[in-house]
């Protein structure tokens, strides 16, 4: 059974997308020593797989989703947890707004879920040329859909879970596209809508940047 186990720390601290980042280091900087989840990085170098701690913006407010042994890490944080933190030249207090804990069973099924992909970062130096020279937007959507799914499976495969069967994406609309900036490269990030035979855990991430907000997916009820 592929059960993930997910937990949802949602706060009362107004956010900005782009304060993501100074939350993200406002948190790490919060504990003493901070397990590698958080940050990703080990004496090493780079821990390179998908972010099992990823910090978000929903409804406009500072959250925290924690994924898999990020659920269990995440105590170390309540453990240190501060009164308030610094968002570059802004102090916020940090209150907690809710937190939530639940299990989805990652796997493909027979019928398509409707979601929504805020963000979105899907093209590298390598397709952005390839997705700008097409003239069709069939076309451009072909190439969308087919990195949404490997996007999916490198998410899955960072879970440890094998999906045994096709993996069907269709993107229905895009909503918008604007530029971003992430690790100081202006990219275009797209809001759309899709349906795929994969069901996801609440708020988790799929592309580049997913630890700091980019990609999130939401469920359509």
């Amino acid at each position: 059974m592929n059960k993930q186990k997910y937990l949802i720390v949602r706060f009362k601290t107004p956010l900005r997308a782009k304060e993501l980042p100074l939350f993200r280091g406002a948190i790490i900087h919060a504990m003493a020593d901070a397990n590698v989840l958080f940050h990703n990085h080990t004496e090493e170098g780079f821990r390179y797989a998908y972010p099992l701690i990823q910090y978000k913006r929903l409804n406009g407010s500072a959250a925290i989703v924690c994924l898999s042994e990020g659920a269990e890490a995440i105590g170390g944080f309540f453990a240190a947890f501060p009164s308030g933190i610094r968002l570059g030249e802004r102090q916020s207090a940090l209150e907690l707004s809710s937190v939530k804990a639940g299990e989805t069973l990652v796997q493909v099924w027979d019928s398509a879920f409707a979601y929504r992909l805020t963000r979105w970062l899907p093209l590298n130096q390598e397709n952005y040329s390839a997705y700008k020279a097409m003239d069709s937007l069939a076309e451009r959507g072909a190439m969308l859909e087919k990195i949404l799914t490997g996007n999916i499976l490198s998410f899955a495969k960072g879970l440890g879970i094998h999906l045994d069967k096709p993996i069907v994406c269709q993107i229905d609309e895009i909503e918008r596209s604007s530029v971003a900036e992430y690790k100081r490269v202006k990219m275009d990030a797209f809001d759309l809508s899709f349906r795929c035979n994969v069901s996801f855990p609440p708020f988790i991430g799929l592309g580049k940047g997913v630890s700091l907000g980019f990609g999130t997916v939401y469920a359509c009820h």
